[in-house]
């Protein structure tokens, strides 16, 4: 079974797998499992590690079977690293790995944290073709993956969901779906060319951004509400502020370099969430 399109033996086949490892989108979904531990206050890095690479095997699981249906089931992509063989290679052995660490959760944590893992597999299994022609599965499955990573996170930890882990998770999906409106909008042209159901293509691009930057609004509300609440700390406002300079100089740019901006200010933004549940500066 060849699994490199683009050579023979070993090292084509590792080289053709690892390609299927994207840092930008892998590393929020493993940071937020992280975060959800933090959250949850004294954890174990073991039952800590062992959730990250549940979701690693989660993310690797969308990445590998978005390619093969890009590729080659729909022909959208101009190349593609593995084999029609490889990819289903790929998708059992992450897949395999996958339950293999839900298994892992069960015994370290029980039933509740390995059902709490499972909707980030499904999500990323199902993404394409299933649910990346709606304009709603396809705008929320990556923040929805992100929110139940965290989730997941705290309640291998906790072994209970508390109202702080629930209000983090409400506040990364509404801000990241928001980003994601965004990101589609700026494959505008070519999805009208395939039917490609996106929010841009439903509602247009002038009100997909209008929507767009306001669900992020909304999120930077939400923390800066739930902050006077006493539900996150009083720190935690200062990601408010890092997002929004980020943000205006996103929404004054094309969609493509919008798009680089507003990730990378969600990278900013975590990580000084992290830090003020970590430390509280403020407190």
């Amino acid at each position: 079974m060849h699994v490199s399109r683009h050579g023979r033996g070993a090292r084509a086949s590792v080289a053709a797998l690892a390609s299927q490892v994207h840092p930008v989108f892998m590393l929020p979904p493993l940071a937020a499992s992280a975060f959800g531990a933090v959250l949850a206050g004294s954890f174990s890095l073991g039952v800590a590690a062992v959730h990250l690479a549940a979701m690693f095997f989660a993310v690797y699981t969308a990445h590998v079977k978005d390619g093969f249906v890009d590729f080659h089931v729909r022909g959208e992509d101009d190349d593609h690293p593995l084999t029609r063989a490889g990819c289903r290679a790929a998708l059992a052995g992450s897949s395999l790995g996958f339950f293999a660490c839900a298994g892992g959760l069960w015994g370290l944590v029980g039933p509740g944290a390995a059902a709490l893992a499972l909707p980030a597999w499904l999500i990323g299994y199902h993404h394409a073709p299933q649910l990346d022609t709606n304009p709603v599965t396809t705008t929320t499955g990556y923040p929805a993956g992100i929110a139940v990573s965290l989730l997941g996170g705290y309640y291998a930890q906790a072994g209970a969901l508390g109202v702080r882990s629930l209000a983090f998770a409400a506040v990364l999906l509404v801000l990241l779906t928001g980003v994601k409106v965004v990101d589609d909008s700026k494959d505008y042209d070519y999805d009208q060319t395939i039917d490609k159901r996106t929010v841009a293509v439903v509602l247009g691009k002038p009100a997909a951004r209008r929507f767009a930057y306001g669900l992020m609004g909304a999120a930077m509300v939400g923390v800066a509400a739930f902050a006077a609440l006493s539900v996150f700390p009083p720190s935690t406002v200062l990601a408010v502020a890092a997002f929004g300079v980020v943000a205006a100089f996103a929404a004054r740019s094309t969609p493509r370099v919008a798009t680089m901006l507003l990730v990378r200010g969600c990278y900013v933004f975590l990580a000084v969430l992290v830090a003020a549940v970590w430390f509280q500066p403020l407190a």
